[in-house]
């Protein structure tokens, strides 16, 4: 029995992650969770699965649900998510949240032993030095959620570090992928929001749609596998069907392969060495997809995946930048308060204005995400 403490139970991948451990009850027991504002659908999640720590966002929100369930302990905001992430009978913990919030409770779970399946990119993009310095020293297990890095960490089983050439990571396109930098002038955010291949939550499809998303992977890769950004390459797959690719020195290239579902990497993490049956999605019968489509990444088109691998390769702070600059111009999006291409011109702008800070402690992490996050709102409120 797998005992897991689950932050961000209501998102996408929370949901799906509740529905591994559905499948499996013999296996798998939710001990402790956090959620944002979705109160109703926390309500469904506790009767189901009765845990013993629940941490929400607001304070009047723990104690509306202390009134209603009285034999469960609920906390709140980021001392509640350390709660969560801590609890005694939890022993790995399932980062499903989005954004940086991620990172301090990561860091909490990864000091006290406990294994964690990183679902939550933020996290490495915003401090991965940090991040993977505290789990060498706890000898912690870092088990990728996302597909591509799933593919990947499936790919390099058995393969010796020294022969991997470079690491392939493959991107669907996102919602405009067919379309050129002229036909994205007043697209829409409900258009943004209908991806072709995926069911994801709302930042990580618009994400997907800048190929900001595929950025924030390649940093995140860069730090789970030790790969110099030289050996990091992104190409264009349509079907979502090759996850991933490992090329090593002798050319030999080795793909994860398989339907578009995140419950089977989420899976793979909570079992990781063995592996379970997954009856519930379709398996992949290559003969019915018929093709395969590939082409090479247009940086041009997708200037965030630009951003991404210059703010990768130049370190320190930079990625921190990025990634709180990119989290509050998403967010500026969905609330139409920016156009779908002033993302792009908003991220430009808080990168070129930041001075890089090499080998920065968490506090000063955390300083520049504020800044930057204030600096991007007074551009919003200038654009109007």
């Amino acid at each position: 029995m797998k005992r897991i403490a689950l932050l961000g139970a209501t998102g996408s991948i929370g949901q799906q992650t509740l529905d591994v451990i559905r499948l499996h009850p013999e296996q798998f027991q939710l001990v402790s969770m956090s959620i944002g504002q979705n109160i109703e659908e926390a309500k469904k999640i506790i009767k189901e699965f009765s845990p013993k720590v629940v941490s929400v966002l607001k304070k009047e929100d723990r104690d509306a649900l202390n009134l209603e369930f009285d034999h469960i302990s609920f906390v709140y905001d980021e001392e509640g998510l350390i709660e969560v992430v801590s609890h005694p009978d939890a022993d790995i913990v399932v980062t499903a949240v989005v954004g940086s919030v991620g990172l301090v409770p990561t860091l909490e779970a990864i000091k006290l032993g406990k294994t964690i399946a990183l679902a939550n990119k933020e996290t490495l993009v915003t401090a991965g030095h940090i991040v993977m310095e505290t789990a060498s020293k706890y000898e912690v297990s870092i088990l990728p959620v996302d597909s591509e890095h799933s593919a990947i960490y499936q790919c390099l089983q058995g393969e010796r570090e020294k022969a991997i050439e470079r690491i392939i990571l493959t991107a669907s396109g996102g919602s405009f992928r067919d379309k050129r930098r002229e036909e994205l002038e007043g697209v829409t955010v409900s258009q943004a929001l209908n991806h072709p291949n995926w069911s994801m939550g709302a930042k990580i499809t618009i994400d997907s749609a800048t190929m900001m998303n595929k950025g924030l992977e390649v940093i995140e890769a860069h730090w789970l596998f030790q790969m110099p950004y030289e050996k990091i390459d992104v190409v264009l797959h349509k079907e979502s069907i090759i996850h991933s690719m490992v090329e090593f020195q002798d050319t030999s290239v080795i793909a994860q392969l398989g339907t578009p579902d995140m419950r089977v990497p989420i899976q793979y993490a909570l079992t990781y060495p063995e592996r379970m049956a997954f009856p519930q999605t379709k398996r992949l019968n290559l003969w019915e997809i018929g093709t395969l489509h590939f082409s090479r990444m247009d940086f041009e088109r997708f200037r965030c995946l630009a951003f991404a691998f210059e703010a990768g390769k130049q370190g320190g702070t930079m990625p921190t930048v990025l990634n709180a600059a990119n989290e509050e111009a998403v967010d500026a999006f969905l609330k139409e308060k920016l156009t779908f291409l002033q993302i792009e011109d908003v991220l430009q702008e808080a990168l070129e204005s930041h001075t890089i800070v090499q080998n920065p402690c968490l506090d000063t992490i955390k300083e520049v995400d504020s800044k930057t996050r204030d600096f991007v709102k007074s551009l919003i409120l200038k654009r109007g």
